[in-house]
Order: C-alpha cells, then structure tokens, then sequence
C-alpha cells in the first residue's frame, strides 16, 4: 500500500469535509498572477566563487537578466562592486573565473564550449561567431579594463579551467587539443587580436585539469587518448626550446586527477581500469580504482590504496572535487562503499586503514580544502534535528588530525535556509546560499548565522513575499523505495469549499540531481525553481519529484537497478507522485499534466506516451526520446559487446518512441538546435512520429541556442510559452 508523509496536515476536526481545499483557480476567476515570471527570474544568479589566497578578497559572477558580470568584495565588511562593464542578454558565459594569490588580479573565460562540429555557442546569431576566450583584469588599477591572454575553445560542457601559479606570474588553461599558458603581467604592447598566450605542446589526446607545481614552474595534467589515459608532468619554466614531458608511471589504464604535495616533490592520482573490449553493456560493470602517489623527478609511482570490486565500490562521480593533499602527508579522497559518498583520508605511505571524516546516514557534496590544508569545509544534507534538511544543504567543518581517530564534524550553518560553495579568506567562511522565497546570493557566514554580500543587486521588486514555500513530502514507489518531493500550493487554496484544481508533477534533469526546498545552487534549477512557483501563483499545485537515479540518498539510490535505457524503472517513482496528487483533495484527478528538462523530458514524454490516461497534457524541454541511439556513443558498441543486439532492443523498449501507439495528450516541445548535450534530432524524429499518430503537439524551437539557454530571453519566452500551455489544456 502506497504511503505517504508530508509537513502540512489537514486538521482532524474536518475529516468529512474537502479537507484543506483551496480557493477557485485565480486564472479562472479572470485575475492574474500576484507577480510576473520575469520578476521571480530577475535575481542575478552567483556562480564561480572564489577567493584569494592571501588577500581578503572574493571574486564571483552574477548573471543578472542573461548580463554576466564579475563582482569582487573584500573583508572584513564584504562590500561588493561589479568590476567588468558587459551588457545586454548576449549568451556569453563566464567561467573558470580565478583570482591570482595576491587578489590583484582575476582571469576568467568569457564564451561558450566548442560544440561537435567545432562552434563555440551563437545564440544570438551573430553572424561572426563569437569565441571562448580567457581574459585578465588588474583589479587595483583604477581605470583598467579586460584585457586579452588568449583564445580557450574548449571541446565539452563545463570545461573552462584556469589554473594559476603560486607566484602569480603566469595562468596555464585547457583548450581544443593543448594546454596553453600565458604571463600574467600586463605587455607593454598587446596584441589584441591574439593575446599574450602560447601553446604548449601538441601531443595526441585530449588534455586537461592542469595542476601547477608549488614552486610554479612545472604542470602537470591529464592526458586521454581514448581507452587510457596518462598523467604528463611538463617544465614550464624552462626555456621553450628546452621543454619536455614526462609520464608517471604510464599504464593501460585511466590515470587521472593530478595532485602535487605541499613541497612539489610527489604527485598523487587516481587510477581506475582501461577499456575493455567485447563486454557485455546491459549489466552494470564495477570500476574499481586506487590511489597512487609518484615521485615528482622520476616518474616512478606506486599504489598506496585501491577500493573494492563490487560495484558499490567504484569511483565515485564527486571524486574529482575531494580529492587533495592534506597537512601531514595524508590524502584526502571520497567513496561511497558504505553506500553514502562520504570523505576519507589515507598516509601517503600507504599501508594503513583509511580514517573516516563524515560518518553518517548522508551524502557529502562540495568540499573545500582550507589553506594551511588541516581543515575541510564540506556541504551535506546531514539532519540532527529536523528531517527535511535531507532535501536542503549546510556547511560542515572537520579536523584532519593525522592518524588519530578523526574528531566529529562542527555544522556551521543551520535553519530553513541552504548554503554551498562555501570558501575560507582569512579565516573568514563565505559561501553561495537561498531560502524557499528568497534567491541565490553571496553570504558570510558569522557566529551570529549569515549576511549578505551585495544585497544591492536584489531587485527592489523580487516577490519574495509572494513566493510559497514548499513543504517536503515523501512516499513509497514500487520496489520499496523512499522517493521525496517538495509540494508548491498556490497561496490562495486554502480555503474549505473551494473545487479541485489541476496539478503539476515536475521531474528535474541529470539524473543525478536532486530538487530541494529552495532557490537550486545549478542556474538551470534555479531557474526551474523560480518557474515552479510561477506555476504555483497560476493555480497549479506542483509536485517536484526527486526519483531514484538522483544524488543524496544514497548510492543503491542513485544507481537503481534498471533504470535508465536499461528498463526505466525511475518512471515508476512518477507514476507514484501521479498517484500521491490523487489522492489531495485540492488536486483534479483528470486535470494533471507533467513538465521536465533534459532527463525530465524523457520522463515527460514517457508519462505521455505510456499513460496518457494519467497525464493529460505535457511540456518537454529538450528530453531525450530514443535511447538506442546514444548507445553508440555513450557504451562504446563499436567494440563489439555481444550483448548489443539485446541492449539496442532495451534502450528502445525504455524510450517514449516505442509507446507512441499509445500518446494521446497534447505536448509542447521546446529544444535549441545547438544542443550538445541532448541532439536536437531527438525532437525533429519525437515530431514526426506524434504527427503520424496526430497526436496534438506545439513547438518552441530556438536557433543557435544550447541545451541550458544562454539567453534569458529564451528562458523566460520557454516558461511564459509552459504556462499558457498548460492553461489552454488543464483550466
């Protein structure tokens, strides 16, 4: 029997009646909306916080209305100033964004990855397109403008990287097929078509996640080439004639996540098995992995820890973010073979049984190794008192006191709100944070709780105080899983009397996310967010689903058996939220619809296809439509697995394609046909077949744009084009 639990109740005296029912549709009484979409979107989103290493300063990236910009504040009053002048909605992302260790100076990269075919992103389509490119900006001088080191053009989602040196005097970055580097200082005659930087090298593979050597003369980094990959240490500080490079004990196998000592002279990686031909892709193959530490001048290594060989145990997918060198030769690194990703430390001599530093039943997500490398900073959704802190984030702190058993972790924020990123300057903690009503800002944290850096950038009419907050839920689906939401009740409903409205079930992307009980730390779910209670303000009660394949719950959670294009068992967990609205009398069984991005729109159009009788309408943001034809790409078929006959014939079986005989409710499809994550094919093949079978459906396609918008425009235009949607086919 289907269970369910969540924080409002209806009041015990009422039984016989509607129970906590809300007021007539505000749509249907012909008024509008409290606030508009744009102003619930209007907050500038913060991202890429940093901080110097010995100035007081901290540096970040505000997208206000689609213009990107560069802020800085220093201590210990945190006062914020935008430092860059870019404006207009013009679809140029900033990232990588780093401050040199004096806080002098600040590089970042401005532009878009390169997509497949070797274009960086126009979505404003321009008819030059525009370039990644990395710039620098002398903070101390009044008067100084970005100036140019170089082009990035980097070839894959997310991958702006700048690293830069200790001494400050140089920046070395990951671009198309190299690394490049360039000095700092300011020419006294720049080029600037080209900028200052230099290639490295031009060795095969794809480089990338440079790491500089304390002293700041050599880098090393990862090196791929297809089914292995090496770790290459090159001097940099040598004349340019005289340059080589090295590998640490190369291998068949992965060797990544490069990592210098405190004093330069050894490197730590990680190490996880090769490719492996002729494998069977249905059942899910372990990948164990171990630590290894080399000699910085020799190259030679050895292994000093290696995990287990069930599939629990493999290489977790937040490892990257964990692991470092830590204060007295220890090495910092997260596994989730308890079954929660949580942190360890192991002596670099190897030998010993790793110390656990996060004990408990929950998930470690960011994590910040303070300066003098004794202390981590660790976000989670560890909960002592109140539960719905499992769909929330906190800041944690931990001493690493060597080979001693480790002392338990301080939590060093707390309450309804939530809090990420966070960063230590001068001993002082700031991080990334929001509540249910309020959006994502920068904040120091203090004794007394947290203060908001930059305040003044909040809209004066951000309708913080017309925003709902969603209440946690939590029910069983089938297969015995726990699956949480949150629940959007439209502020106006809660009166007795009123007639059931309709009802929204939103399924986020990914998989491996998780929605939460306030304003999303990811742009693309922040802005989800924002559009939830948008839906909420036009009647709609809305039901974010985090199904099993997302993060927090566990790794048997996140790595559910036959889910994805191996039988999508995740569409039960829908299915079960469909079944959680019926049951609130506040909802109309026969006026639920469905919306989704990405992984969301697969489950949308599932929902469409296989239960129309359930759904009757859907939006479906870039959704994936038929497994069978990323398998190619995704599970290396081209080795020849003997299984791929079957596995094609699954990844079909689990895709809306193969149910459309049954589609009968209408849809609205929205896709930008420079999508690089989800093909835009997926959408032009999904429309063909619903007008084969006339099934009704809208379209919103925008040219040049990506898989997360670039252009506020489109984002504001896609979710104004949802809710009219759903008024046409729900009210």
């Amino acid at each position: 029997m289907t269970t369910h639990r969540t924080a409002y109740s209806y009041p015990l005296s009422r039984r016989g009646l509607l129970l906590c029912c809300f007021l007539l549709l505000a749509s249907s009484l012909g008024l509008a909306a409290g606030f508009t979409l744009e102003q619930v979107m209007s907050s500038p989103f913060p991202s890429n916080l940093v901080a110097a290493k010995h100035k007081p300063r901290i540096a970040w990236v505000f997208d206000a209305r689609g213009e990107r910009n560069v802020w800085v504040a220093d201590a210990p009053d945190f006062a914020a100033r935008q430092v860059t002048a870019y404006h207009g909605d013009d679809g140029q992302a900033i990232g990588g964004l780093q401050l040199s260790p004096d806080g002098k100076t600040l590089v970042y990269a401005r532009g878009a990855e390169l997509n497949g075919g070797g274009h960086v992103a126009n979505p404003g389509s321009a008819l030059k397109e525009p370039k990644q490119q990395v710039w620098a900006l002398d903070l101390d001088k009044s008067g100084a403008h970005p100036r140019l080191l170089g082009d990035m053009n980097c070839p894959e989602e997310d991958c702006a990287n700048i690293q830069i040196s200790a001494d400050g005097k140089s920046a070395v970055w990951a671009g198309k097929d190299a690394l490049w580097i360039a000095p700092l200082a300011a020419p006294s005659a720049p080029d600037s078509a080209k900028g200052v930087a230099q290639k490295l090298h031009e060795l095969q593979g794809e480089s990338s996640d440079p790491r500089w050597s304390p002293e700041g003369r050599q880098v090393a980094f990862t090196l791929g080439r297809k089914g292995h990959s090496f770790i290459a240490v090159m001097d940099v500080g040598a004349d340019q004639a005289a340059r080589s490079v090295r590998y640490l004990s190369p291998s068949v196998d992965l060797d990544q996540m490069p990592r210098w000592s405190p004093d330069g002279r050894q490197l730590a990686f990680v190490r996880a098995e090769g490719r492996e031909n002729r494998r069977p892709i249905i059942p899910v193959t372990p990948q164990p992995w171990a630590i290894w530490v080399a000699d910085a001048a020799s190259g030679s290594a050895k292994e000093i820890w290696h995990s287990g060989t069930t599939e629990e145990s493999s290489l977790p997918a937040s490892e990257e973010a964990s692991f470092d060198f830590a204060d007295g030769g220890r090495i910092l690194f997260s596994s989730e073979h308890s079954g929660h990703n949580h942190l360890y430390s192991v002596s670099i001599i190897g030998g010993d049984t790793p110390t656990l530093l996060t004990p408990g039943d929950f998930d470690v997500e960011d994590v910040m190794l303070t300066e003098e490398g004794q202390r981590l900073l660790y976000t989670s959704n560890q909960f002592s008192t109140d539960p719905r802190d499992q769909d929330r984030r906190h800041i944690w702190s931990v001493n690493l006191n060597g080979d001693g058993p480790a002392r338990p972790p301080l939590q060093l924020t707390r309450g309804e709100g939530m809090e990420w990123t966070p960063v230590e300057v001068q001993k002082e903690i700031v991080c990334l944070g929001s509540t249910a009503t309020t959006a994502a800002m920068p904040y120091h944290v203090t004794a007394l709780g947290r203060e908001a850096v930059a305040a003044q950038a909040i809209p004066a009419d951000f309708p913080s105080a017309e925003l709902v907050t969603p209440q946690q839920v939590i029910f069983k689906s089938a297969g015995g899983y726990t699956i949480h939401g949150q629940i959007f009740v439209p502020r106006d409903r809660n009166r007795l009397g009123s007639a059931p409205g309709p009802a929204l079930i939103f399924t986020h992307g990914g998989p491996s996310r998780q929605m939460m009980l306030g304003f999303h730390y990811m742009y693309y779910y922040h802005n989800a967010y924002a559009e939830n209670q948008y839906l909420a303000s036009r009647g709609y009660v809305v039901l974010s689903v985090n199904y099993r394949l997302g993060v927090m719950y566990g790794r048997a959670f996140r790595r559910a058996p036959n889910s994805g294009w191996r039988g999508a068992a995740e569409y039960n967990d829908v299915l079960a939220g469909a079944k959680y609205l019926q049951s609130l009398p506040i909802v109309d069984k026969k006026r639920i619809g469905l919306w989704g991005g990405s992984y969301g729109g697969y489950l949308t159009a599932l929902g469409l296809a296989r239960n129309s009788d359930i759904f009757a309408a859907g939006v479906d943001f870039h959704g994936v439509h038929d497994w069978s034809v990323f398998l190619p790409r995704w599970e290396n078929l081209a080795t020849a697995a003997p299984d791929a006959r079957e596995a094609n014939k699954l990844a079909y079986e689990s895709s809306p394609v193969a149910s459309i005989a049954t589609w009968k409710s209408p849809v609205l499809l929205i896709h930008g046909d420079d999508d690089r994550n989800v093909g835009f094919n997926q959408t032009e093949d999904l429309a063909q077949r619903l007008r084969h079978q006339k099934v009704p459906f809208e379209q919103l396609i925008f040219p040049d744009d990506i898989h997360d918008f670039l252009l506020w425009k489109n984002w504001v235009h896609a979710y104004k084009a949802t809710g009219e949607f759903f008024d046409r086919n729900l009210k």
